[in-house]
């Protein structure tokens, strides 16, 4: 049965180091699916996508999915590790899809993580958090990130929280709130 692994946290917390070491355990290849859209203009962007890139070992293939995350789930075939960084970046491109569209978007993910015949380790940013945005595109963007996010730990074989330097085991410590909402 393949697993699915859920990290997350804070930003900087070290959620992305977290999900690559688990990927590294894996005895299989590992194909990281980038979500981040590049942005020459941007040369603070383009620093950390290529920090994240340094840190990789050379042998993983390396995908830019900035859209479909869904197809490229259902596609994936073993033997194989897919480790999906970050799921904010990727509800960031899509915050210009209508509420319905979304709602959409994420069953079809849902989906195609429950049918996948492939491991998967989905890092997601903790946005909720902290003040709730002034503005509705903050709002909107912090509402549907923590919904993903409980969706998918709600399937998730194991997930993690990775905050203040330390790597907390939810699935362990915590128990799992039902999941009725959608």
């Amino acid at each position: 049965m393949p697993k699915h692994i859920l990290v997350t946290g804070p930003s900087r917390s070290g959620k992305s180091e977290w999900a690559e070491t688990l990927a590294k355990k894996q005895d299989q290849p590992v194909i990281y699916v980038a979500t981040a859209l590049e942005n020459p203009d941007d040369p603070e962007w383009q620093l950390r996508i290529e920090n994240h890139r340094l840190r990789r070992p050379s042998h993983w293939q390396t995908l830019s999915v900035p859209y479909d995350l869904c197809s490229t789930v259902k596609q994936a075939k073993p033997p194989c590790c897919l480790l999906i960084d970050s799921l904010g970046t990727w509800v960031a491109n899509g915050l210009e899809e209508n509420e319905e569209t979304w709602q959409n978007t994420v069953i079809r993910l849902l989906n195609s993580t429950q049918q996948a015949t492939v491991d998967i380790i989905f890092v997601a940013e903790e946005t909720g958090w902290g003040v709730v945005p002034a503005y509705p595109l903050g709002r909107l963007f912090r509402d549907r990130l923590g919904f993903l996010t409980r969706k998918l730990g709600a399937i998730a074989d194991t997930t993690y929280l990775v905050t203040g330097g330390h790597v907390l085991n939810l699935s362990l410590l915590g128990e799992p709130l039902r999941n009725d909402e959608m």
